[in-house]
């Protein structure tokens, strides 16, 4: 079975298109359950994400369902992927961890981890609690998988 490093219900709360390139917005969004706060470059002609919109986001380190790792290009449709069941799909490398300290709503400060993942140049930077993002390591292969709830 695949390992999800991340598997949460994500809601949009701004959607910035005056980012650097012409065909890509960035999401700003929170997961609903844990406190996760993130920042994602989407290509916005392939695959369009509104405010008020919610996602069931994944990141995993692999596509097969048995959990074994891709070692190179499958043709579509020979085999069952996680990407069957999903909209959008990325694959990257985190490339920098880093402790940061975020103001809560009483004043006081949150150590939190701030996890960031290149795809190809597009950017997610996630944020939250260090227990829940402990299994990512830096220049380890991961995918990202979007499907609209």
């Amino acid at each position: 079975m695949a390992e999800f490093y991340f598997d949460e219900i994500i809601k949009v709360h701004k959607v910035d298109n005056q980012v650097v390139y012409d065909k890509v917005s960035r999401i700003i969004a929170r997961s609903e359950v844990e406190e996760f706060y993130l920042e994602l470059d989407v290509n916005k002609e392939i695959y369009h994400m509104l405010p008020g919109e919610k996602y069931r986001m994944v990141i995993t380190n692999t596509l097969l369902m048995d959990g074994s790792a891709v070692t190179g290009y499958f043709p579509e449709g020979k085999q069952k992927s996680l990407a069957d069941k999903f909209e959008y799909v990325m694959h990257g490398l985190p490339y920098k961890m880093s402790e940061v300290q975020v103001k809560t709503d009483d004043g006081n400060s949150d150590a939190k981890v701030a996890v960031y993942v290149s795809f190809g140049g597009l950017q997610l930077l996630l944020r939250g609690d260090p227990l829940k993002v402990h299994k990512f390591k830096v220049d380890q292969k991961l995918f990202l998988l979007l499907r609209k709830i």
